[in-house]
């Protein structure tokens, strides 16, 4: 049938077809009541089975095609100033089947496209098509940008995790083993009723073709919501520059917000993300997977790359402990991205993270090192006043300390850093032999050929460092007993040190801690014996007597020498620092032991020899109770007089 030969029925109602194509205006006369919907559906649907089944020629185009037309453009009018949150359902659902009818009848009118009397049709059902599209498109956007997404509550969904698992450290989220680990209602901020409508919006445009603008909008949408998110939990987009251009201080704490988020965005953000894109494209998983695939790469990439900024940062010791949190931190995310199902994300992402981890790697070892040199290099002419600990000592310990709670970081970083340098070494290091010799008192039955862990290469490696530069500044005392005194405290630290770390001192092995014991003890024999020896040779009665008499002049001077000798050490070695508790009683305890009975005997036996009076209180200044209470003054920092005698 040629379009002039269209039935009388439809001719006084036929809209006119301009250039913007036909207009959803009829002009519907009291005698010509509108036409029943359903009704009109059926034959439509009727028709597009006839043009599907047909085989034959050119069907005509039925007078319901028009009336279909007018009635869905007036549904289309009725609904595009209503937000489709707010359509009951029954509204929604025709206006959906509406929709999917007239992609269908425009794919059957596509058949007779080379035809000029389906022209018209094909145009304005296109047109009706890509508006109700249109509509959808936007409201689907509406509903992805919903403004209750910024109250999203990370912090009760972290809560959640974290009351299921056991091994997440300073209140971090634990990095999930799982996508769907969070609650099955748990989606980023949308309600169930906003999923399902998201789902009804994408199956309909999905099915009229329209995939690539229902992708685009999901992106940009949820591109925009993710990054407000991010933003909002404290992390600023910064570029390379900007990283490069900070002072440490400011970057710490910016580390320690990159290092919380990136826990929480994979702990939360990540397995949500994923439930959602499975939810509104539940039919189409693969479609899912990529575009959760996609987005997570967008994200994850700008938090990729301030990791990557601050390992280009300049490298020094102090910055060791932070980049092994970033290190940590991107290790797990390594291991988490194994959720994600779509493969070309999953492989962008771990080279991404692998490469930084690299560079971190990388620093860290030189970091380490950057200790080893500082020991080395510390050269210091001042000796520490009084003996006390060297800063050096206490830095150090403090650093292998911190160290320690990253030791199977640490064994791995450098184990890694092994292998990239194994082809430029053939045998162990003389350090990875002494630290087996070392560690071989824990086990008498070990494998000897094993070789010890990385790390505690790398620990003996500082101690030795540490021992040796403290036998050269104890040499910058020009009293012996002080450089006795200062080797003692710094020992002594080194081992309380150990004691409460006793993994540590495992790691040291029991050869290394009985040495480290015995020069301490050796160092006590040499400093009681260098600093008490010669005030005890003048208790010594030999050569005072002549035919058994005292010779009273070098009596005097036996006297007069312990008493200038003993105040001479008291008034320096009060001043003298031993700031352990247990280490300045044990000293004060030895010296005691030693002088005190010398003394009280070389007094009972010949302080009758001098004239009771003044000659008495000239040569016995010091009673054995104020030898005993000023001994109870040394080392404690603070110069003080001798104890006065007794009367």
């Amino acid at each position: 049938m040629d379009q002039d030969d269209r039935p009388e029925a439809k001719t006084s109602a036929e809209p006119e077809i301009d250039e913007e194509g036909p207009r959803a205006e009829v002009d519907l006369e009291e005698s010509h009541p509108p036409p029943d919907y359903g009704r009109v559906c059926q034959e439509i649907d009727r028709f597009i089975l006839a043009v599907s089944s047909s085989s034959g020629g050119e069907p005509d185009v039925p007078e319901c095609v028009e009336q279909f037309a007018v009635l869905v453009e007036a549904k289309i009018e009725s609904c595009v100033s209503v937000k489709w949150s707010r359509f009951p359902e029954e509204n929604s659902s025709s206006f959906l089947d509406a929709v999917d009818r007239v992609w269908k009848l425009l794919n059957s009118l596509a058949k007779f496209s080379l035809e000029s009397k389906f022209a018209p049709w094909i145009n304005r059902i296109g047109c009706i098509l890509q508006r109700s599209m249109s509509y959808l498109q936007d409201e689907f956007r509406s509903l992805l940008e919903d403004p209750k997404l910024l109250d999203f509550d990370l912090n009760h969904e972290s809560k959640t995790k974290q009351s299921s698992s056991n091994s997440n450290q300073e209140g971090d989220p634990p990095l999930p083993e799982e996508s769907g680990s969070a609650g099955d209602n748990n989606f980023p901020g949308y309600s169930e009723e906003v999923i399902l409508n998201l789902n009804k919006l994408a199956k309909a445009m999905l099915s009229a073709g329209f995939e690539t603008e229902c992708f685009l909008v999901y992106i940009v949408a949820r591109r925009t919501v993710l990054e407000n998110t991010v933003h909002k939990l404290g992390f600023d987009k910064l570029s390379i520059d900007d990283v490069q251009k900070m002072q440490w201080e400011p970057l710490e704490r910016e580390i320690a917000s990159w290092n919380k988020l990136i826990k929480q965005y994979v702990a939360v953000i990540f397995p949500g993300e994923h439930k959602l894109s499975e939810a509104v494209f539940s039919d189409r998983t693969p479609v899912a997977d990529r575009l959760f695939g996609n987005l997570s790469w967008s994200v994850m990439i700008q938090l990729l790359n301030f990791a990557e900024a601050v390992a280009m940062t300049k490298r020094s010791s102090e910055k060791l402990f932070k980049f092994l949190d970033i290190y940590e931190t991107l290790r797990d995310v390594i291991s988490a991205t194994g959720n994600l199902r779509h493969e070309e994300s999953v492989n962008e992402l771990k080279s991404e993270a692998l490469l930084i981890c690299s560079q971190l790697g990388e620093a860290i070892v030189l970091m380490f090192c950057e200790l080893e040199n500082s020991i080395k290099a510390y050269t210091g002419k001042t000796p520490v006043p009084g003996g006390a600990v060297h800063p050096m000592t206490s830095y150090t310990m403090n650093y292998l300390q911190y160290a320690f709670e990253y030791r199977e970081t640490l064994d791995q970083v450098f184990r890694e850093h092994q292998t990239i340098q194994r082809a430029d070494s053939v045998g162990g290091s003389d350090y990875e032999h002494n630290a087996a010799r070392a560690g071989g008192g824990q086990n008498s039955n070990a494998d000897q050929t094993a070789k010890p862990p990385p790390f505690a290469i790398q620990i003996h490696k500082v101690m030795d460092l540490l021992h040796t530069n403290l036998e050269e500044k104890s040499k910058q005392y020009k009293d012996t007993s002080l450089s006795l005194i200062f080797m003692m405290n710094n020992g002594r630290y080194v081992m309380q040190k150990m004691k409460r770390l006793p993994e540590i001192s495992k790691l040291m092995g029991d050869n290394w801690t009985r040495k480290m014991s015995s020069d301490l003890r050796q160092y006590h024999k040499n400093y009681v014996r260098e600093t008490w020896g010669r005030p005890l040779n003048c208790l010594n009665p030999e050569g005072l007597s002549v035919n058994g008499k005292v010779v009273k002049p070098v009596l005097k001077e036996r006297f007069k020498s312990f008493n200038a000798m003993f105040e001479e050490i008291h008034k320096t070695q009060s001043t003298w620092v031993v700031s352990d508790n247990q280490l300045q009683s044990e000293l004060r305890v030895s010296i005691s032991s030693v002088v005190i009975p010398a003394y009280r005997s070389f007094l009972a036996r010949f302080s009758q020899t001098f004239t009771p009076g003044r000659q008495t209180e000239k040569y016995v200044k010091h009673q054995p109770e104020d030898i005993e209470t000023s001994i109870e003054n040394l080392f404690d920092g603070n110069a003080a007089s001798t104890g006065k005698k007794k009367p």
